[in-house]
């Protein structure tokens, strides 16, 4: 009974509860929309790291750090045996790191040399170029944002100068072969790539290497000679403790959003309370408790809540689902800024946030539309009738 009662009344009140609703529908949008962008983000800068940069894991020489270049010039050595046969087996591909410098249009421009094996799959790094080049000059790869930065084009010569395992600084004529669009900074922005049979030669390091990165389902060692496995888990540390320091700004976006639905519910029964004075003291003069006068106002803004929900899924599902196939384009190149954003984002929806957004509105909302009905529960039936009660 007080079910229909709690329809009627919503229904009866017209454009002020399709107002609410609508408001409560537009907030949950936001938060389902503005979620499913950051979840989309985190997920393809994720995928972008693993495709271009970490594989199923890697093997690092013992004095590496990538995050200091005084230890590249004696993060080198020979590969360990066992590792050694993966290789082969081209299940696993090796990189020589090393500090360089290049003079593009006579400036002077610190970078990091990068030797990979030409001929890899594993990696979505376009090497296979590198095997294509037959001039005279050291073919070289670049990612589209270092293009930008130095200047440089298809083609374009400079002189490359590096210092080899003897402290001795030699130099050569390099030239850019391909400009690769990675939308990975990390590999892009200070890196050069170049065949790590060169790089081998003119660093008088020969068969030596810096890590190696594997495949996934490759055999794993525990035991390498004191090489160091990073898995995939250590080496998105770095993403994931961004996501992480990130995270409360989302959870404030969600609170505002919430709040904003949980006002406008709590204004309309505060409201409707006292313009329905007469009702109320007329439903408790007939012999209603006022415990189910309360549940009566309590169960009009579940409703409320319920209404919002389909009226998500029926107004704004189908753009949801539209974003979720074809992405939003996003007006700049956010890899310019050193960050791994897709041009087009394509926000994805979880199950999980699906769900618990419509659990937490629900609950929210039946919250604050319990606080003012409590109210309810102090007013006498003949001063309610009268009109005369101060809520």
């Amino acid at each position: 009974m007080l079910f229909n009662i709690a329809i009627k009344n919503l229904l009866g009140a017209g454009i002020r509860t399709w107002l609410n609703v609508f408001v409560t529908s537009v907030s949950i949008f936001m938060i389902i929309f503005s979620s499913g962008m950051y979840s989309g983000m985190m997920e393809h800068a994720m995928k972008v790291s693993i495709d271009t940069e970490i594989a199923g894991g890697a093997y690092w020489h013992p004095k590496y750090d990538p995050y200091d270049p005084i230890t590249f010039e004696n993060s080198h050595s020979k590969i360990p045996s066992e590792l050694k046969k993966i290789v082969n087996d081209n299940k696993a591909l090796e990189v020589l790191v090393n500090q360089a410098a290049i003079y593009p249009n006579g400036r002077i421009v610190p970078v990091v040399m990068k030797g990979i094996t030409a001929d890899q799959s594993i990696l979505n790094i376009p090497t296979k170029e590198l095997l294509k080049y037959d001039g005279n000059n050291i073919p070289i790869i670049i990612g589209k944002g270092m293009a930008a930065y130095t200047k440089l084009k298809l083609g374009d010569t400079f002189t490359l100068r590096w210092m080899d395992d003897s402290k001795t600084y030699d130099a050569a004529e390099g030239e850019i072969i391909h400009i690769m669009d990675s939308g990975n900074f990390k590999i892009d922005m200070g890196h050069i790539w170049i065949s790590i049979d060169i790089a081998r030669n003119i660093l008088s390091m020969p068969d030596e290497s810096t890590y190696i990165v594997y495949q996934n389902g490759a055999e794993e060692f525990s035991d390498t000679e004191s090489w160091i496995k990073r898995d995939v888990e250590y080496l998105v540390r770095d993403m994931k403790a961004i996501i992480k320091q990130d995270r409360p700004n989302a959870i404030m976006i969600y609170i505002i959003l919430l709040s904003l639905a949980a006002m406008g519910i709590f204004n309309a029964q505060t409201l409707s309370i006292f313009r329905r004075k007469k009702e109320i003291g007329t439903l408790m003069a007939l012999g209603m408790r006022k415990s189910k006068v309360v549940l009566l106002f309590t169960i009009e803004g579940a409703l409320n809540a319920i209404f919002a929900i389909f009226l998500t899924v029926i107004l704004f599902g189908p753009l949801l689902y539209y974003f979720s196939l074809n992405g939003i384009p996003l007006p700049i190149d956010y890899s310019d800024m050193g960050l791994i954003i897709s041009k087009t984002l394509i926000p994805v929806y979880s199950p999980i946030l699906l769900i618990a957004t419509a659990v937490i509105v629900f609950i929210i909302l039946l919250i604050v539309s319990y606080i003012p009905s409590r109210r309810i529960s102090k007013m006498h039936p003949v001063d309610a009738i009268r009109g005369k009660t101060v809520l």
